[in-house]
């Protein structure tokens, strides 16, 4: 890939810090910052790694847990609300001892987004990036920085900001900022689509997430899924399934969990290979799907195989069972699918306590009323409602509407997506309709 007298480009990889009054790590990785490293790492270039987040100090059995948190100020703009504010993962001695091991000075650092409204933490860990390697030009992507471009550009400190999910494009103002030219071409490079993130620069790898496609064919008008993807790509399942078992095999990995969006969209072609190839090579993982997966591909086939294989954390994006509100998010299931889901999922062999749905609250418009009656229903059918709060996502379809209905301004300060102070809060949704809500579901009175 290259000269023999020229040096690799060196390239640091970061992932900042979350700043929020919760956090819990579900399976949590930087993917895309992943999959970036796996590509530059294709191509021949230096990589090194340091996640902010890699520090869970209560670790469950299936390797989700609670992050180590240290408490601090709030964010001007959250003074007024009457909840602890912290930074989770790891400390800011433990990230300069790591910086201070970093033995060749990189040629860029790459640094990754999450929530919009965890910039933050962002912001705070280029500071002491641009201080620590003076002169090293630092290049921000991810969700925050593509959802809310100009106020990254305006505000991070950053002096590239990356809009976007192609990897071809990010390889491409990467090569144009260190002024390398890659001996590769084009067509080439986009043939380079088999390599697995370089997970293994982590010390005691506890679990992977997987992603075997990228990007959604549904418009939820509430999903920011197709803004920070180029449409809808699949994975060959067969390689999904070597690379389930490189970890597998090679690194003793146990748990993985799914991230996609739409994992069981074409199953025939995609999702029952995959996992009958799984179950033929006696892979035995404990699967997990925290993004939830599409009710309306569940059938007793499916359910089968989700049992067989092994997946152990089952979840559902119902989100709502008013049929109104379901058709105008986009329609993505109605509640006959939802009953007859459970129906399979039950006869496979799964609990209603191991069958978890997912209950959207907090919707620009919507109801206390209309939160509990849809819990009710979950409950009534036997499975387990999780209540999750809605966050206004800029550029979708109902952050018009939620612009709206938020006492906040929700169009300036990202800060105010946060799903944990109910941006969207009204007359007939207020805060301690809510809190009540959460309550009674956790005491199993509703």
């Amino acid at each position: 890939m290259f000269h023999v007298k020229h040096k690799p480009p060196h390239i640091l990889l970061l992932n900042p810090w979350i700043t929020d009054f919760a956090a819990y790590n579900f399976w949590i990785k930087p993917l895309g910052l992943l999959y970036l490293g796996g590509l530059l790492k294709n191509i021949g270039f230096k990589i090194s790694l340091i996640d902010c987040l890699d520090y869970t100090i209560k670790t469950k059995y299936y390797g989700d847990g609670k992050f180590f948190k240290k408490k601090i100020d709030k964010p001007k703009a959250l003074k007024l609300i009457p909840k602890n504010y912290s930074q989770y993962g790891i400390t800011e001695e433990m990230l300069f001892e790591k910086l201070s091991k970093i033995q060749e000075k990189p040629n860029l650092i790459c640094i990754t987004s999450m929530m919009t409204y965890w910039y933050p933490g962002v912001f705070k860990l280029i500071e002491i990036i641009k201080d620590f390697f003076k002169g090293i030009p630092i290049l921000l992507g991810g969700i925050y920085a593509t959802l809310c471009y100009d106020h990254a550009i305006k505000n991070s400190g950053a002096d590239f900001v990356f809009k976007g999910g192609n990897l071809r494009d990010a390889l491409r103002i990467i090569s144009k900022i260190i002024g390398f030219h890659s001996s590769l071409q084009e067509e080439t490079i986009g043939k380079i689509s088999y390599f697995f993130p370089p997970f293994d620069l982590y010390q005691g790898l506890k679990y992977v997430p997987i992603l075997t496609s990228r990007g959604c064919p549904f418009r939820c008008s509430y999903c920011a899924s197709n803004l920070l993807t180029d449409g809808f790509v699949r994975r060959d399942p067969l390689d999904v399934c070597k690379e389930i078992e490189h970890w597998n095999i090679n690194y003793k990995v146990e748990n993985i969990a799914f991230y996609d969006d739409a994992l069981l969209i074409e199953p025939k072609k995609y999702f029952i290979p995959m996992i009958e190839n799984i179950i033929k090579k006696g892979i035995r993982c404990n699967f997990h799907t925290p993004n939830a997966i599409h009710i309306r591909e569940i059938d007793q086939e499916i359910a089968n195989l989700l049992y067989r294989a092994n997946f152990k954390t089952i979840r559902l994006g119902l989100e709502t069972s008013i049929e109104k509100i379901q058709i105008e998010t986009g329609g993505k299931v109605n509640n006959q699918e939802f009953l007859n889901a459970i129906k399979y999922l039950k006869k496979a062999g799964y609990q209603a306590n191991e069958i978890g749905v997912y209950i959207m609250a907090g919707l620009p418009g919507q109801s206390v009323e209309e939160v509990r009656e849809s819990i009710i229903f979950v409950r009534e059918v036997g499975a387990k409602p999780i209540i999750v709060e809605y966050s206004p996502i800029p550029h979708t379809p109902l952050f018009e509407k939620a612009k709206k209905f938020s006492r906040y301004d929700i169009e300036n300060e990202p800060l105010y997506h946060n799903n944990s102070i109910l941006p969207c809060e009204w007359e007939e949704f207020s805060f301690s309709d809510f809190l009540n809500l959460k309550l009674k579901v956790k005491r199993g009175e509703i």
